[in-house]
């Protein structure tokens, strides 16, 4: 039987966040933020981070684990042989960590990305520009089925759409 383990790094990129308690925890940071000591009430409240906006590590791996779930049974991302391949190399449970990692330290986590970097990990793959819009839908609707936020939404694109150079590659 053949492995179905997506090499994400492809996509490691845009990989994801938030979790299923993401709308409840997204509240509660907004309403900390806006609340003010009673030692010091001229102070603004700090922002909190995009990190904590989305609700942490396991939010940000549950939905991680959605979207990599999402890419493996993709049509588009299954008819480029190279991408098929490599998912024999990588476990799957592998891949979600890296993914996770990658997007809680670009949110500001304290989770560290010690995977290669997006260009080394995807020169081989010859990704297409039709690859990559994939990956993005696929992307957006695991962060919609979490309702993360659109303004965390965009905060993300940010993030990981300036990979999309290193990653795109035909």
């Amino acid at each position: 039987m053949r492995r179905k383990i997506f090499n994400l790094s492809v996509f490691s990129l845009v990989a994801v966040l938030a979790g299923s308690a993401l709308s409840p925890l997204t509240a509660l940071a907004q309403e900390d933020s806006t609340v003010q000591t009673q030692e010091d009430s001229t102070t603004p409240a700090q922002t909190p981070s995009l990190y904590d906006r989305l609700g942490g590590v396991y939010s940000i791996a549950t939905v991680v684990d959605d979207f990599v779930e999402r890419l493996l049974v993709n049509d588009v991302l299954n008819a480029n042989p190279k991408i098929d391949a490599a998912r024999d190399h990588v476990p799957k449970a592998g891949l979600k960590f890296r993914v996770t990692a990658l997007i809680c330290q670009l949110a500001g986590g304290p989770e560290v990305y010690h995977g290669r970097s997006m260009t080394d990990a995807h020169a081989h793959l010859g990704i297409t520009e039709k690859e990559w819009d994939a990956m993005v839908a696929d992307f957006v609707l695991s962060l919609n089925k979490f309702n993360v936020p659109e303004k965390e939404q965009g905060e993300l694109f940010a993030l990981v759409g300036p990979t999309k150079d290193q990653i795109v590659t035909k």
